[in-house]
């Protein structure tokens, strides 16, 4: 049997009623929301206290995980050295913690039963810890993940340059486990320039 693939969005800068448009065209059944932290000044409709009331009533069930949020600290022995971009870099260490695995079986019970999204602010998947979330559900779970773009397209998530899969199951970015199949504008080094504002 096929497995339900993980979605994972940005909502940018679309108001409810594209939102609900992008979320129902993608047959999206309930919404993850993972920012750290969830208000928007530029988009009030995408605070977290609007979407507990709006995505309910569009039948589309909400929750905030606050244990997917970005913006974690970087340790000093981080052996992630492919990212040049400290908040990937911070976010790649949370994937080792408890906090994130028991935060990823939830999700992927619930993507299990329904076919679910996380959502950040930032539109595109590259730029924003969802990559890092994707790159673990696909090669540590061996779940596919579909990035759902602004357009309303899906894209299947395709591996961040660098990573491997330890032999304890968890992932680092050592850049030891050969080419993750990224086009040139879609490399870690693309962080350098990016603030990480979608984490």
């Amino acid at each position: 049997m096929e497995q339900e693939p993980l979605i994972t969005f940005g909502h940018g800068t679309a108001d409810r009623e594209r939102l609900t448009e992008l979320i129902r065209g993608a047959g999206i059944a309930a919404v993850v929301d993972i920012r750290t932290a969830p208000g928007s000044r530029h988009n009030p409709d995408a605070g977290r206290e609007r979407l507990r009331q709006w995505l309910p009533e569009a039948g589309i069930p909400y929750r905030w995980e606050s244990r997917l949020g970005g913006f974690r600290k970087l340790p000093a022995d981080s052996p992630d050295t492919v990212w040049r971009n400290d908040a990937f870099r911070g976010y790649a260490a949370h994937t080792r913690t408890d906090e994130f695995l028991d935060a990823i079986a939830q999700l992927l019970d619930e993507a299990a039963e329904r076919r679910t999204a996380v959502m950040c602010a930032e539109a595109v998947w590259w730029r924003c810890h969802r990559r890092i979330v994707a790159d673990f559900v696909v090669l540590a779970r061996g779940r596919p993940v579909l990035h759902l773009m602004p357009a309303g397209r899906l894209v299947p998530h395709r591996l961040s340059e660098g990573v491997r899969l330890r032999e304890d199951g968890l992932l680092v970015y050592d850049g030891q486990g050969g080419k993750g199949g990224q086009g040139s504008s879609d490399r870690p080094e693309e962080g350098r320039a990016r603030s990480g504002r979608g984490t």
